[in-house]
């Protein structure tokens, strides 16, 4: 197993709370950062703009990601554009489809072609990875976040969809291919095994990184200790 270091893959921290990215941010193996509107409101953020040009003004040089919260593609376009301002090093996330089922290709085409660096999200079938492949300006960069981890959730081997998507973006070379919604840290081996550009990954899985290479024997006799150690602390009797 390599470590952490040798991996081609590059890590991206996914989350809300401003410490947790600030204390992401700090590790050089970090080299990017996403968000959503889910994760913001679990954080109990509640004013969008003045929390993601916080961010900004605390985070300057590092691939972030702010995704579009309107279901309208009109206003979609309109919120992208004002995001993209925010800063050269800004993506704007866009829903593969909206909530009618209708997709994002021709919206994503045009802020491409004006040069928008667009962060394409929830997608989960080969199908909609080579419609967005065909939308994208291959001159401007662009992510396409597959949610592997909600994939393997209906029972299915996200591994297979996820090599594919690697192939299909090839045709558009500035697009780099994001495993979204890891479930384990062995997802971010996996996605360096088939090439994938990027994995987001939130801090709880990257706090496991320590024990990447740990013994096994070892780690067998810690989750012993921790057993015995909690039904001390129980006082269990029987």
């Amino acid at each position: 197993m390599k470590p952490i270091e040798q991996l081609k893959v590059k890590i991206f921290a996914d989350g809300a709370d401003k410490a947790g990215m600030l204390e992401m941010y700090a590790k050089p193996f970090v080299k990017g950062l996403t968000t959503n509107p889910t994760l913001m409101r679990k954080a109990g953020i509640t004013d969008y703009r003045a929390f993601a040009k916080d961010i900004l003004r605390a985070i300057p040089d590092r691939s972030i990601s702010f995704e579009v919260f309107s279901d309208d593609f009109a206003e979609m376009e309109r919120q992208a554009r004002e995001i993209a301002g925010w800063g050269p090093h800004v993506y704007v996330k866009i829903p593969i489809t909206n909530t009618q089922r209708k997709p994002c290709y021709e919206l994503a085409s045009r802020l491409t072609r004006d040069g928008i660096k667009v962060n394409v999200t929830a997608l989960m079938t080969t199908v909609q990875v080579k419609e967005i492949a065909d939308a994208l300006d291959p001159g401007v960069p662009a992510y396409v976040s597959v949610f592997a981890g909600r994939i393997a959730d209906t029972g299915r081997d996200p591994v297979p969809l996820m090599s594919e998507s690697v192939r299909i973006l090839r045709k558009v070379p500035a697009t780099e291919l994001i495993w979204a919604s890891p479930r384990e840290l062995l997802n971010i081996f996996q996605a360096d095994d088939i090439g994938c550009h990027v994995i987001t990954v939130t801090n709880d899985i990257l706090k496991k990184l320590s024990l990447v290479g740990y013994g096994l024997d070892e780690y067998s006799l810690d989750t012993v200790k921790m057993f015995h150690e909690d039904a001390r602390k129980a006082a269990y009797r029987l």
